[in-house]
């Protein structure tokens, strides 16, 4: 990707809102991608490790800090003071305040969703999901709830998953990591643990009677898929109404995986990866039976965080295509979809060093993406004319 002539990085000095950091840079850029220039320019700046976002009917957006904030963001980019009613969280390593979802019936209901490592006894953790409306206002969340809690609870700070993504029939599905220890991961593989794991659930948390173990003795009913290692990037495909992810692979293999009812992914026993140590993972499996393979791998990894399918009139020869943050690639990684298969077609902003943690389609028909960052900022990418 070539860098256009139009370049421009100013430092903004420090605003007065306490919560935001005290310097940090404004993104305004152009770039040439081979098919057409794109801009790329901040919008709001200031978050603290900010992890997950949303935008409103009304073009504002909701932002979650990774310390445990909920954020409103008008249309002038300032961040609200921190939204009350938000649920007790475990901010250590990768925990905190993650993903965030509006309900399907958000313009009758207010009602959000919310993903986070929810404290448990004796210094453990696991990955919960908490509903509440949002006041008419927007600075209370009122009637919260806890509506999913992961099972079991671990002394672990890592490997949360907590990616929330509605289906066409207004079902829940939450991803739900593998807590990242080779004394817990094995549990991937089993039907009476959360760990590593696609769970779909209703509204008010119950289990949709058609979930694939929901007959199976000691199976947990929630289970919708299994074998999964950390799934931070979950996108429902519109052509299909079927749900498509991108987990961490550990050094190496990070996948891009089409999730059906019932099926298997392999983690621990499949993967293109190795421990970071270099040594392999129990036998080096790439493939087994009974496994469902990916669609897609990296090796070196990009890191995969938000993802979407995108829609919009802005770019239409991107349409149907995938765009997936990565941390560890500091890009917006294009892919392009062709049925069920997928091929990456480029990436972008990768000269920004910045760890893209969320992606998101906005009403407009830009691409938004989140920058965890302590300084993480909105930037939105249009075309250039």
């Amino acid at each position: 990707m070539m860098k256009s002539s139009t370049y421009i990085r100013a430092i903004a000095a420090s605003t007065a809102l306490a919560f935001a950091a005290p310097v940090w840079a404004q993104v305004n850029e152009t770039y040439d991608t081979g098919n057409g220039s794109i801009q790329v320019e901040t919008v709001a700046s200031g978050f603290g490790q900010p992890w997950g976002m949303v935008q409103l009917p009304d073009d504002t957006w909701l932002v979650t800090e990774k310390e445990g904030d909920l954020l409103l963001i008008g249309a002038d980019g300032a961040p609200s003071e921190p939204i009350s009613g938000a649920p007790e969280v475990d901010a250590r390593g990768q925990g905190g305040l993650l993903d965030v979802a509006l309900d399907p019936a958000f313009d009758e209901n207010r009602l959000i969703y919310l993903s986070f490592a929810e404290p448990g006894p004796d210094g453990t953790n696991s990955t919960a999901v908490f509903k509440a409306r949002l006041s008419d206002d927007g600075t209370a969340l009122e009637e919260g709830e806890v509506i999913f809690s992961q099972q079991p609870k671990l002394p672990s700070t890592a490997h949360y998953g907590s990616r929330l993504v509605f289906d066409n029939d207004g079902l829940l599905y939450v991803t739900l990591g593998e807590r990242s220890d080779a004394e817990f991961r094995g549990q991937a593989q089993d039907l009476d643990s959360h760990l590593g794991k696609v769970v779909r659930i209703n509204t008010d948390g119950s289990v949709p009677e058609d979930n694939p173990f929901v007959d199976q003795a000691e199976a947990l009913p929630e289970i919708f898929s299994y074998g999964n290692r950390n799934v931070q990037a979950a996108a429902l495909n519109p052509e299909t109404g079927v749900l498509w992810e991108i987990e961490h692979g550990p050094r190496g293999g990070d996948e891009l995986n089409i999730i059906e009812a019932g099926n298997n992914y392999g983690w621990p026993l499949v993967t293109e990866g190795v421990e970071y140590s270099g040594d392999p993972i129990n036998e080096g499996e790439a493939t087994m039976e009974g496994v469902t393979d990916a669609i897609l791998t990296w090796t070196p990894v990009i890191a995969p965080s938000g993802m979407i399918f995108y829609q919009g009139e802005a770019f239409p020869d991107w349409q149907g295509d995938i765009f997936v943050g990565g941390l560890a690639s500091t890009a917006l990684v294009h892919v392009a979809v062709d049925g069920d298969t997928a091929t990456e077609e480029a990436r972008y902003l990768e000269d920004l060093g910045l760890r893209i943690r969320d992606v998101a389609e906005g009403s407009d028909g830009s691409i938004y993406v989140l920058t965890d960052e302590a300084n993480g900022q909105i930037l939105r990418i249009s075309p250039a004319d």
